[in-house]
């Protein structure tokens, strides 16, 4: 693919350039493109990483691992027209997590958040007890009936009530700060249906945690 070849508008203006050298084949530009996108990679692998591989695993591996990896793919990237780069590269670095959870853990991997396939494509899911700390964490105050930790737990319990879908969803519209059209190109879904799915898994949510004694009071 020559460099004028290079998808328009699968990234922002700034990063136009670097992604048309690599439509040409430069592989050195990717370095750019994946640093600008590191700290939400991250933020991704930091979500769903199974806290087991704590001391074992960590972020900064897989992201290694998945760069080597689309070093070696992004040729099949050019040939996906409309697709954005980031919702390509979050795929790449979906897959080497989703390695890792098998390689490491194997069976012991079948929890709750560790998989969801999404049209035979395994994602790895968002950890509940990840998602809950961060709930909590965004809250100004710990509740007054609830210590910070109790709160935690009783959390992870209604999100653990939602389906993994539901839980997916979320996770990418409001901790990795996706907007609706790349939740539905990584999801498969039109954005019409992203966005009813993801209304009715916000008031899933809202409803389990009314349910807390206290945590709308935090």
């Amino acid at each position: 693919m020559s460099e004028s070849e290079a998808p328009p508008k699968s990234v922002p203006d700034e990063l136009l350039p670097l992604l048309q050298r690599l439509g040409g084949g430069d592989r050195s530009a990717l370095a750019g493109l994946f640093s600008h996108y590191q700290a939400q990679l991250r933020r991704m692998v930091d979500l769903r990483l199974d806290a087991r591989l704590t001391g074992r695993v960590g972020a900064s591996d897989v992201l290694q691992e998945a760069y080597i990896d689309a070093l070696l793919r992004f040729p099949h990237f050019f040939e996906k027209p409309g697709m954005s780069f980031y919702v390509w590269l979050r795929m790449v670095v979906n897959q080497s997590l989703v390695g890792v959870h098998r390689k490491h853990l194997g069976a012991k991997m079948r929890s709750a958040g560790a998989e969801v396939a999404i049209d035979a494509q395994p994602l790895s899911g968002v950890m509940p007890g990840s998602l809950a700390r961060e709930l909590v964490a965004r809250l100004d105050t710990p509740s007054q009936t609830l210590r910070q930790a109790e709160m935690v737990e009783q959390v992870e319990a209604a999100i653990q009530s939602l389906s993994p879908l539901d839980r997916e969803i979320l996770t990418l519209r409001h901790f990795e700060e996706l907007d609706n059209n790349q939740v539905a190109e990584l999801l498969g879904l039109q954005k019409a249906a992203a966005s009813n799915r993801y209304v009715r898994a916000l008031e899933r949510l809202r409803e389990a945690l009314a349910k807390l004694p206290g945590f709308f009071e935090a």
